[in-house]
């Protein structure tokens, strides 16, 4: 690993480290709506056509369950 590459990794671990657990969920929270608002626009869907795409990439080469098709 670069020094450069270090030193950014040990910076945002010093700043994490000195987050409360609540701001570690909230910045956990807006992780996800940026990566879900970012796939939504990628791929031109909907929010719940998203939702329903992540859910079955989740399954692709896991064993079929019927419990899992009835969500």
């Amino acid at each position: 690993m670069s020094r450069v590459a270090k030193d950014v990794r040990d910076e945002q671990l010093r700043r994490f480290r000195a987050m409360t657990p609540a701001e570690r969920v909230a910045l956990a929270q807006r992780l996800s709506r940026e990566g879900l608002d970012s796939f939504m626009a990628t791929n031109g869907l909907s929010r719940s056509a998203a939702m329903r795409a992540i859910r079955q990439s989740r399954r692709v080469g896991r064993k079929p369950s019927r419990s899992m098709d009835e969500r």
